[in-house]
């Protein structure tokens, strides 16, 4: 029953971000603006709830699975794209280092001293 619970509060939150992305006119997809809510929701109320984990967990497992159909998808439109590689690859290699040095940093801002004295 928690997962239940967990994946209503993930389908609101992906409800509340098509929302604003429609009434706004917004050029993000309606689950990263969903996502970002639940974030700031997540950090006001002091933590995480164990049925959003337990939603979350499956989810994680299949994460390749959720990811494969936008990577099918650019392959039948590499005719497309052609002209565009370089711009491609340079967003690729920035976006790969940005997020890398993000989850770096916001590792070492939220584990901070508690990560050094385990080791």
């Amino acid at each position: 029953m928690p997962a239940l619970r967990g994946f209503l509060w993930l389908i609101g939150f992906l409800l509340l971000g098509e929302v604003l992305i429609t009434l706004t006119g917004l050029p993000v997809s309606a689950g990263v603006v969903g996502m970002l809510l639940l974030t700031v929701w997540l950090i006001l109320h002091g933590g995480g709830f164990d049925d959003i984990a337990a939603a979350a967990r499956p989810l994680i497992a299949v994460l390749a699975l959720l990811i494969m159909p936008g990577v099918v998808g650019i392959f039948f439109m590499l005719d497309e794209l052609a002209g565009q590689l370089t711009a491609i690859l340079a967003a690729l290699l920035l976006g790969t280092l940005l997020s890398v040095f993000t989850t770096l940093w916001l590792l070492r801002r939220l584990v901070g001293d508690e990560g050094q004295r385990d080791a």
